[in-house]
This record gives structure tokens, sequence and C-alpha cells, in this order.
């Protein structure tokens, strides 16, 4: 029987282990013992929706095993590597981790196996493992795919991917491939590893653009009058563009996935003499924009010592309870540094870590608007599309800062609240006026 291990088990491999527990005989692996004892009792390291049903589905069936020993799994046909890439405060990736944890299943792989990358690593990187298992003796072969990880829709997205990108060397290596994700989609895209390797940078390199791009055409709007909504409309319109673009403008993009490839591409680029004049500035404006809500709360408030600040909304989308790169938290951090007092309310989170301790959390909407000086509409959750403009009325100063506009339809009406959203020109950005 061909043993298949997934290893990296928080958010793409638990999802990866999961989905394939569908079909086949699969054991997760990681380091961490109290993941593993949590998942053999059916709770993932983190919320995904239908995630802990599965695993749980997947132990019941005996088709889904956890360990934290490479020796339990020894002798692995396939070894699918899921770990998410650790980045720095820079999202520069730290691609020794992966390099490291792959080769040390090298004295557990049988001779022939298939080593399936998938966590986010650089062009080349998979060239390099290939010289590492020659050079100790190993006879293994290696594909790369890279993840399409979506928060909130990570199970939809494996299971019924629209195609499935695949890097291998040879026919052999296509054929076992094809076979394992035919349960998933035949709609594969075969090409060299290095393509597929760069097919990922330049995906989340388009996206970044594509979002900061959206910010820059929304902050002109907010200066002659313009409506960024009704300008992403026509421009989705067009059949060269089309209606699922990348034209949400908002906070711009936290760190992390996009923001480390966009950096990969530049370091790549600078090592190979390549100029890169348009995605060098998709890191800086990213970085300004991010500041958009602080400088309106400044801007409304003056001097934040002393104000209450109520925040609707701290994961890193809808769906999830991530806050890894939350550049909702983020926010919070810089507000709560400038001297003021952060109230909270998430419908996924229900405690902080220590090092979110600045913020305080709130058992309603509600609670968290009572008394405050100003609201920052966080995360789009669907929940808080039941506020009305009475849900506003015990706040001291009725001020709704909300990038993405959330809440707009809700609070059009009501003229008392004094509203702030990305693309939408304000009294302190009328058309003609300077800001």
């Amino acid at each position: 029987m061909q043993r298949l291990v997934v290893t990296g088990l928080w958010h793409l491999g638990c999802v990866t282990a999961a989905s394939l527990a569908e079909h086949y005989d699969v054991i997760g692996h990681d380091h961490d013992r109290r993941t593993i004892e949590d998942l053999e009792k059916g709770i993932p390291p983190l919320f995904e929706p239908g995630l802990a049903e599965m695993v749980a589905a997947g132990l019941a069936a005996g088709r889904l095993r956890f360990t934290s020993s490479a020796e339990e799994a020894r002798d692995v046909d396939t070894l699918w590597v899921a770990f998410d890439t650790p980045v720095d405060e820079e999202d520069r990736a730290d691609v020794e981790f992966i390099a490291g944890a792959i080769s040390g299943w090298f004295p557990y792989l049988k001779d022939g196996a298939l080593v399936i990358i998938s966590s986010q690593i650089p062009v080349g990187f998979t060239a390099r493992m290939e010289r590492e298992a020659t050079e100790a003796g190993i006879h293994v072969s290696f594909a790369y795919s890279p993840e399409n990880l979506r928060l909130g829709e990570a199970l939809e997205v494996f299971r019924h991917p629209e195609r499935i990108v695949v890097g291998v060397r040879g026919e052999a290596e296509k054929e076992r491939i094809a076979n394992l994700l035919r349960p998933f989609s035949e709609n594969i895209i075969w090409m060299s590893v290095e393509s597929a390797e760069m097919a990922k940078h330049a995906l989340d390199a388009f996206l970044a653009t594509s979002v900061t791009f959206a910010n820059e055409i929304a902050a002109i709007c907010e200066r002659v009058g313009a409506d960024f909504k009704d300008v992403a409309r026509a421009v989705r319109s067009d059949a060269r563009i089309g209606q699922r673009a990348y034209l949400g403008a908002g906070l711009g993009f936290a760190g992390g996935t996009l923001a480390r490839d966009v950096r990969a591409l530049t370091e790549i680029a600078r090592e190979h003499a390549v100029p890169t004049e348009v995605l060098n500035g998709v890191l800086s404006t990213n970085e300004r924009q991010q500041r958009w809500a602080t400088s309106t709360l400044l801007r409304e408030l003056g001097p934040l010592n002393g104000k209450r600040i109520a925040v609707l909304g701290l994961t890193y989308k809808p769906g999830t309870d991530t806050l890894r790169r939350s550049s909702v938290v983020e926010f919070c951090r810089k507000v709560n540094e400038a001297g003021a007092r952060i109230i909270a309310f998430d419908p996924a989170i229900r405690h902080l870590e220590a090092e979110s301790a600045f913020i305080d959390l709130a058992e309603t909407p509600e609670r968290a608007l009572e008394g405050a000086d100003a609201v920052v509409v966080g995360t789009e959750w669907p929940e808080f599309l039941q506020l009305s403009p009475t849900s506003f009325g015990g706040m001291r100063h009725r001020i709704v800062i909300d990038p993405k506009r959330w809440l707009e339809d809700a609070l059009r009406s009501d003229t008392s609240i004094s509203y702030f959203g990305v693309g939408k020109a304000s009294k302190a950005a009328e058309p003609g006026v300077p800001v």
C-alpha cells in the first residue's frame, strides 16, 4: 500500500491532509507534539470552515492519522511538503527552515519516492533540494505544485480547483501526480519545475500590483469627487479584465504571501541585473496605504492619547480566525502606541495571545462601540451588516472609518455619522482641494 505523508500541519498542511484523506490513506506529520495531540482529537490548530469536520471524518474512517515521528512514517512513497513558510518582519521567507525539513526526511524515503513541494519557496529551490538529495545518495524525484490557499475557502479550492499547476522533470512523475490528483481535477497545467516556481511568484506579484493599482486610483478618486466603487465596476465590465479582477480598494494587502513573493521577485531580479520599476513601487505604495486609517483618525480626532477606538473585526479576512500578519492588528498596535485604548469585537476571536494583550475584547459589537470616539471596520464579517445607524448611537463621536466601505449601504442614510471609506470623497477630501 502506498504511504502518503503530508508534512507540516498548519493551514496548508491540514487542508491538504484532510482533503487527500477523502480518497487515500494519509499520514499527517508535524514536529509539534501539541499540534499532533490536538489533531488526534479532531482539533485543527486554526479555524477554517469545515476543516474540523473533515479531520474528524478522516480519523473516523481510518484513512487519516497523525504523528510527530518521521520514524513512524518510514518508507514514504509520496511526501507532500506543505509547511507554511515562515517570514520575518520584512516579509523575507525562511527557506532554510523548509530545506531542513525536507532533508530531514531523506533517511525515511524509499528509493524512487516522490517529493511534492507546495510550500512557498523561491525559484531554484527545488533544484537545490534535488542536488542535496543526490549528494546524500538519496534516489528520489521532486515536483513543485504551488499552493492556492484561500483563507475561508481553502477546502473548496483544494477539493474543486479551477486548475492545478504542477512542475515536473519527466513523464514518470507526471503520470504519478496525474493519478494522485485525478479525484480533484484533470485540468492540470504541466510545466517545468522552474516555471511552476516562477508562476507562483508572478501570480502573487500580479495580485499585489492589482491591489496597489486599485488603491492609487482610489486615492485620486477621493480628491476629484469620483467614486472608486463605480470606477471599479466599469473597469471590471471590460471583458479583457473581468468581474473577478483584484480591484478591491482598502488598506492594502497584509504582509505574508503577496508581500513575500513581491520581495522575492525583486531580489531575484536584482541578482540577475533585471530592472523592476513596477514591482519596486508596490511595497512602498502598499505601506503608505496601510497608514490610511491612522491618518484619517488623526485628522478627525487630533492626538489619540486617551481616545477610545472601537475596532470591528481583527482577523486576516472573514471566515478564519487567523491573526498572523493581520494588518488590522498592526493598525491597533500603532494606535495603542499613540496612547489610544482599543476595544475590539470579532466573531471568530474569543481570546488573544499575550502579544495582542493591548487589545480589549468586547462581547458584542455594541459593547465595543459604547463610548468610542471613533470606530474602524477592520474585517468584512457578514454579521456586521446587521448593524444599523442606531447601533452607533452610544458612541461619543459618531466617526466611522470603513476602509473597504463594508457598511456604506447601511449607514449612508444617517447624516449624523461622519463616514470615511477608501475611494470616496469626504469633507476632508473635497473635489479639487489638495489634502
